[in-house]
Parts: structure tokens; sequence; C-alpha cells
């Protein structure tokens, strides 16, 4: 489920070219507990298949914790940024259980670059994206019990926050209407695509 809506994102961005230096950048967004995750590795599978030199970056890498939304999208910019000026690009993971970030990871030089996860699009660094894509879930319940099911019960009210807050950013950046193609929370495309 899914391989359909990847190989479609895929041929979009294939299309467009790169707009990044030579990257050609994918961002899937949305809702937490959508199957963001489960698209992009999709989507890198289908790169592979076609000998496409692929990497992904997960927001969850890339957040300080329930707290980091914002400085994850920061991150990602920076990321962008230095690709854009042909410069080797790196960023800190954030390790959830230590509370910190323990590492330096060094982005691999590759013809396609996906990011994924919740803010993963900035109006810092749309003008760097090829291809963006919104995945959502539209059943909030059906979300929650998805993350809950990922990070336990302990971690519900961090969720319930979570969201109000993705929410918000969601609306200050319109990401929804300004995505290329849409995939609903089962991997189908459901959304008109952009060219």
């Amino acid at each position: 489920m899914g391989e359909s809506a990847a190989r479609a994102v895929l041929e979009h961005a294939l299309r467009r070219g790169p707009t990044c230096d030579d990257v050609i950048v994918i961002v899937v967004d949305g809702p937490a507990g959508s199957g963001k995750t489960t698209i992009a590795g999709l989507i890198r599978r289908e790169a592979g298949e076609r000998g496409v030199s692929c990497a992904v970056i997960s927001m969850d890498d890339l957040y300080e914790g329930w707290s980091g939304m914002r400085q994850g999208g920061a991150a990602v910019n920076d990321v962008l940024r230095a690709l854009a000026q042909g410069e080797p690009a790196s960023y800190r993971r954030y390790n959830w259980v230590t509370e910190r970030y323990d590492e330096t990871v060094q982005v691999p030089p590759v013809s396609v670059l996906i990011v994924e996860g919740v803010g993963s699009a900035r109006l810092d660094h749309l003008d760097l994206v090829t291809t963006l894509v919104w995945v959502e879930e539209p059943d909030q319940e059906e979300r929650l019990r998805r993350g809950i099911a990922r990070d336990g019960h302990q971690v519900e009210a961090h969720w319930r926050r979570w969201m109000v807050e993705e929410a918000e950013l969601f609306g200050e950046i319109g990401t929804r209407a300004r995505a290329d193609l849409r995939i609903d929370g089962l991997g189908g495309l459901v959304g008109p695509e952009r060219s």
C-alpha cells in the first residue's frame, strides 16, 4: 500500500529536476501519525529500484524533544541552504532517550534528498523544494492511536500538545494548500497535482 503514490511522487520530482544546486529535494510533511515515514521509505525504495541515489532525513532526528518542532525546521533550512551553495551539509541527531544531541550526521551526496516529518516544509526553504508532499490521516483519534502504539501510553499528553502545535504551524505556512501532491493516511494519492 502506497507504492503507486510513492512512484507518482518520485516521477513528479524527477520531471521537475534539481532545485537545490544539483539535488532534487522531496519534502514529506503532514500531521503526526499520518504515514509520512512509510511514504518516504517507499519513495526511497522506488528511487533505489531506478538506480537513483537517495537519502532520507527524518525530522525526528532534528527536533529537540517534544518542544523542538520549530528548531527542527531551522535545522532543515541550514541543510538545504548549504546544499544549494554546493557545500557539504550536516545536522545534529537528537537522542530521545538521553534527551540531548548525540552526533553530527553528514548528508551524503545524492541525487534525491527526502526530508520527512512534521514541519519539514518551511517558508524559509520552499524555494529549494522540488516536490512538496502532504500526507494526512484525517481522523485525529486514529493518528493519536498510531502514535501511542509506537511511542507508548506514557507520552499521550505530549502527543496531544504536539497535535495542537503542528496545527498552528501548518496554518502559518499553509502547507496543505502548497503541496504538489496529497496522500491519504492509507497511502493513496488523493489530491490534485500542481505542476
